[in-house]
């Protein structure tokens, strides 16, 4: 029993140590990428501080077949004991044995930097591949959730879809109303309640508050920012046919965010077409306050697309 204990705790542990490689591979690759590529410089430097050598005693063999050429042809060496043929010979097997040399101080620092850019390579295939597979898995997901609202549009209305989205919910409220005739009488009317939790709006929801650096505590100048730049972002996307949620972000000096490279906005039949940050929602108390310019910080919940990014 203990020898099946011991064999089933290394099991698991060679069986994490592989996941947890497999998981660290592209940093793990990089790494070795760049300290080989280090390694390598060093070892092409030691070698040029050999490559002197190398280079004199291959000039030294070239000047000496010069030397017994320029005998040969003045007459003080046969051309029987020393001709053309042989001349061609020597320098073939000097030039040979210099690059041999130069192969064996270089070699080592080439093959080093070789494998190392390969490692560098290879870190970006697995990024290039595990990014391809999150694409097609949020796609999935974001398809899976429009499919789901507009299963609700087509069996609860849009009305129902925009309270599920934005996290509001509607109750029948009995009000009295005086009639034409002076009489008074109870009618029901569906009221929209705004005090919904606000964990439930979406997941690209985010305050503009004195957490941003365009902030100001004067309401009015918030007011006057937003619509400017949900005007300038408009205008983008009508003039490049995209826009990233991280670029508003961005503008509105709110951190980005994963998802926020993504997704954002894109012209097309099946888009809305314009960008909403939900500053005029009529259904949110805290909105309405912001506009009247009784509130200075205002949360905004932007109607993206989806993902965009292989739609560009």
């Amino acid at each position: 029993m203990k020898l099946d204990n011991i064999g089933n705790t290394l099991n698991n542990l060679t069986g994490r140590t592989g996941l947890l490689l497999k998981k660290n591979s592209p940093e793990i690759l990089m790494t070795v990428g760049i300290a080989g590529l280090v390694c390598s410089t060093v070892l092409a430097c030691k070698a040029t501080l050999k490559a002197e050598g190398v280079i004199n005693r291959h000039k030294d063999s070239v000047d000496k077949i010069s030397e017994v050429w320029d005998k040969v042809e003045v007459g003080e060496i046969s051309v029987e004991d020393y001709n053309e043929t042989d001349r061609r010979k020597d320098l073939v097997m000097t030039y040979s044995s210099t690059s041999v040399e130069f192969l064996k101080l270089y070699g080592p620092a080439i093959g080093l930097g070789i494998a190392s850019i390969g490692c560098i390579i290879g870190s970006h295939n697995v990024m290039k591949r595990r990014n391809v597979a999150l694409m097609a898995a949020y796609k999935a997901v974001d398809e899976a959730f429009k499919n789901y609202r507009q299963r609700v549009v087509e069996e609860h209305g849009e009305h129902t879809d925009y309270l599920y989205k934005n996290g509001l919910r509607a109750e029948v409220v009995t009000e009295t109303e005086v009639g034409e005739d002076g009489k008074k009488r109870k009618v029901d009317k569906l009221k929209i309640v705004d005090d919904a939790d606000p964990n439930r709006l979406s997941q690209y929801a985010r305050f503009f508050d004195e957490g941003c650096f365009q902030w100001s505590k004067t309401p009015e100048y918030n007011m006057m920012f937003l619509r400017a730049q949900q005007n300038y972002y408009n205008d983008m996307l009508k003039a490049r046919g995209h826009v990233f949620l991280n670029e508003v972000y961005d503008a509105l000096g709110i951190t980005r965010s994963k998802a926020g490279a993504v997704v954002g906005w894109v012209l097309s039949k099946d888009s809305d077409n314009y960008i909403d940050f939900g500053i005029f929602d009529g259904t949110s108390r805290a909105a309405r306050a912001f506009v009247n310019g009784d509130e200075r910080s205002i949360l905004l919940d932007f109607n993206v697309d989806g993902v965009i990014y292989d739609l560009i």
